[in-house]
């Protein structure tokens, strides 16, 4: 049977319920959500004589928590038109309903005689064949589907997602004993293809694998800082982005998680762990059952091992000292061995001088790596049978960018076991066996694919389901064409060329812009396509690169910088008006320069998770790449009789002057970045170089002809100009904005209007290139733009002058 998805029916309202219903919205699915009927009316139902047996009553449960779920931060949603799928009901009233959909999602609390009593409903209306998963974080799944029917059983697994689900790539998938496996074969896929997700299949045990471990890691994380006398601020830099862990790192984490869930897990895990040789390490540390204690459990209760305060009118973090039990104002930490990574630009090589460190913070990595090495190499077979999965879980679970094998295979499996021996975290005997026969690593690349050590057979397999990805790192060694200080250019096969960025936050400066146009003439040359994409996890592209720009200014050099936005101007249009289809593919921040490479290609391929918008004015200019006019020339293609023009051409003047940035590649779309009905949008990161390289190729196969550059472009001229100009005033009047931001505006109108021409009419692109040019760089001879500038580039945020 072909299984197709179009209506979820999610039972249970709460976080994570809302936030679930949320995304399968956000990828087009109908969502039928569903909660509890209150007992009785609230104060304010009574007053308007309402009882239970008003639908507005009886609802009241499901649409606070949605209400609540929808405006979050960060959004749940791609955008608007996501909330409006979402149908909510309740439990009493609403279950028939669900003989309609396709797949059914408990997300009740956590107590398997209330999640029997809700599959009992459902047996009671589901339609045969309808999927049934549950969304627990740990209770057996085994036990969850005892005593129901055997259609229901082969249909039913767990499906884990983490919160936030619309941002956490990992969905843990984890058959029953009876579960059918072309069940969890379509699940892992749909996964993976519609939902964004790393699938990682489960065994069922306690708290499956991300989880089990990733607790475990944190409880002995935390354990080791009072050991050692480490503080929290310490703890939280050396667990960050230096180790590609996210900015919260343990302590932050613990905040915003809540104590008191992390302390539930580990209790959880102690009475259920019979054959763990580490149970005892889910035993609270000392500071946790403090602070347990005192019920100060993070966020939710105002103060954990964090406290915000305000000291005259200013945020103020204060960091909890664990020997007097008292805040004290956050310090910065510094350690000597971080000091050491500072110019290491690859994670992987890293490692090896950080847990080499003579200082605690060396001595911290040896202790707490290797203990969650041990841990992890005795977890298999238990809680998975092959390494990788290991590895995908807790990473995509926690937003580490190297998993705990990878992290070995850094270092080195050999020396990293020494290490670990003389720290008293001896691994699994399968690690030495391993060794014994000539295997010196976890993974291992062989003709561009990642390969990892299969323990049973002692031999190497590729990675299942990614037969297909495009891993830059994979084929590094092998691929690459051509490279200088700041890109890439790789051989992606099948007649296409892929260039990758890699300066600082892959901003443009001269080496991305002579490798851009070093793709493009290659390409020209001896291939059929080009691709503008990169792996990387911070940024597609944060824009122009400032230092020179701002060097310029300051000496005045006007000619120097006219000659280089216009050669930046050039390179942004070579995206475009080439002989060979160009694809980008842009993911997370593509800011500035890194929006307007974009706005030139011939198509995007986006990852949802993009973030994109032209943020120029916040330093001082007005977009000066082609991204003020392109965005001229979109208004102009939208126009059609009948419209308000202006109004048209007023939204991508406020999206400029107010620096916005989309929160998904969805609004992106809606904000006229991303062109409907030519662009595309990919789900899953991992698959958007393939997804970039498959359009390249459908695009020359077609065959792609050059575009002609356009003289059509429809500008307003004085009216457009007296409109912002109006509007800029009444801003300026409420001090809304500052002068300098009337300024870069009145600039910004110009641009985009077409300069001060007397009657609305056609211009071509060069036209509008050069106003964009002269009107960039004059402000770079504006004192309040160089103090922008140089506020970013000092490392702090642009002053709002």
């Amino acid at each position: 049977m072909q299984r197709r998805i179009n209506k979820v029916a999610v039972l249970g309202a709460g976080i994570m319920g809302s936030r679930i219903a949320l995304h399968f919205a956000n990828i087009g699915c109908r969502v039928l959500l569903l909660d509890m009927v209150p007992r009785e009316p609230n104060e304010a139902e009574k007053a308007k004589g309402l009882d239970t047996s008003s639908p507005l009553v009886r609802n009241r449960i499901v649409q606070e928590l949605f209400a609540a779920a929808a405006k979050g931060s960060p959004s749940p949603v791609y955008s608007k038109e996501s909330v409006s799928r979402v149908e909510l009901g309740n439990f009493d009233d609403d279950m028939h309903k669900i003989k309609g959909v396709d797949w059914v999602i408990e997300v009740v609390v956590e107590r398997l005689d209330i999640k029997k009593l809700i599959y009992e409903k459902v047996e009671a209306h589901r339609k045969e064949g309808t999927l049934v998963t549950s969304n627990t974080s740990g209770i057996p799944i085994h036990l969850m589907s005892e005593g129901r029917s055997e259609d229901f059983q082969k249909n039913f697994c767990g499906t884990h997602f983490f919160n936030p689900p619309r941002y956490l790539r990992l969905l843990e998938i984890i058959p029953g004993p009876k579960t059918n496996p072309k069940i969890i074969d379509f699940l892992m896929h749909y996964g993976d293809l519609y939902l964004g997700k790393q699938t990682v299949l489960c065994k069922d045990t306690p708290a499956f694998i991300a989880n089990r471990l990733g607790i475990y890691a944190m409880v002995q994380t935390i354990r080791a800082a009072e050991e050692m006398g480490l503080t929290v601020e310490e703890v939280d830099k050396l667990t960050g982005p230096v180790v590609g862990r996210p900015k919260s790192g343990t302590f932050r984490l613990s905040d915003v998680v809540g104590l008191d869930t992390t302390v539930n897990v580990c209790n959880n895990l102690k009475g259920i762990l019979k054959t763990d040789e580490s149970v005892e390490a889910f035993d609270l540390p000392p500071i946790m059952a403090k602070l347990m204690e005192k019920k100060w459990l993070g966020d939710k209760t105002g103060q954990g091992f964090y406290k915000k305060i305000k000291e005259k009118g200013q945020s103020v973090i204060l960091a909890l000292d664990f020997d007097s039990m008292e805040y004290r104002p956050s310090e910065k930490a510094q350690f000597a061995t971080l000091n050491t990574t500072k110019g290491i630009d690859v994670l992987a090589d890293r490692f090896a001088p950080l847990m080499a460190g003579k200082d605690k913070a060396g001595a911290f990595y040896r202790k707490t790596l290797t203990d969650s090495f041990k841990y992890a190499s005795n977890r298999i077979p238990e809680i998975a049978d092959e390494l990788f999965r290991v590895d995908d879980a807790i990473k995509a679970g926690f937003g580490w960018e190297l998993g705990l094998f990878e992290t070995a295979d850094a270092v080195g499996v050999k020396e990293f076991v020494k290490i670990a021996e003389e720290e008293g975290n001896k691994p699994a005997q399968w690690v030495y066996d391993m060794l014994a026969a000539g295997n010196a690593s976890f993974y291992k690349l062989e003709d561009g694919k990642k390969l990892y050590y299969d323990i049973p057979n002692g031999a190497y397999k590729v990675i299942p389901g990614r037969e297909s990805f495009i891993v830059l790192d994979n084929i590094r060694k092998t691929n690459v064409v051509w490279k200088n200080a700041g890109s890439s250019i790789f051989d992606l096969g099948d007649g296409i060329l892929g260039i990758e960025f890699q300066s600082k936050m892959n901003t443009l400066g001269a080496e991305v812009i002579e490798g851009l146009n070093k793709s493009y003439d290659l390409a020209e040359k001896d291939f059929r396509g080009l691709v503008i994409g990169n792996d990387s996890p911070q940024a597609f592209s944060a824009g122009a690169n400032l230092a020179m720009l701002f060097m310029f200014a300051i000496e005045q050099e006007w000619d120097e910088i006219s000659m280089m936005i216009e050669q930046f101007q050039k390179t942004m249009m070579r995206a475009r008006y080439s002989s060979i289809p160009v694809v980008s593919a842009p993911h997370s921040l593509a800011l500035g320069g890194g929006c307007e490479i974009n706005l030139h290609a011939d198509k995007i391929v986006a990852a949802a998770e993009t973030y994109m918008g032209l943020v120029e004015v916040g330093v001082g200019v007005i977009p000066g790449g082609g991204g003020t006019k392109e965005m001229a020339l979109r208004c102009s293609d939208m126009y059609q009789p009948g419209d308000s023009e202006l109004n048209i051409l007023q939204n991508a003047f406020m999206n400029i002057a107010q620096a916005k940035v989309s929160t998904s590649a969805q609004e992106a779309m809606d904000m006229n970045y991303l062109i409907k009905g030519r662009d595309q949008i990919v789900l899953n990161r991992s698959r958007l170089l393939a997804e970039a390289k498959q359009s390249a190729i459908e695009l020359s196969e077609n065959g792609y002809t050059m575009p002609v550059k356009r003289t059509d472009i429809k500008v307003q001229g004085k009216a457009g100009i007296a409109l912002f100009k109006a509007g800029i005033k009444a801003m300026r009047l409420g001090n809304y904005i500052s002068d300098h931001d009337s300024l870069i505006a009145e600039k910004l109108a110009y641009v985009i209007s077409g300069g001060d021409l007397s009657y609305a009419q056609n211009v071509s692109e060069d036209y509008l290139l050069e106003l964009e040019r002269e009107a960039f760089v004059s402000l770079c001879g504006e004192r309040k733009t160089m103090e922008r500038m140089q506020g970013l580039l000092s490392g702090g945020k642009p002053p709002r002058n």
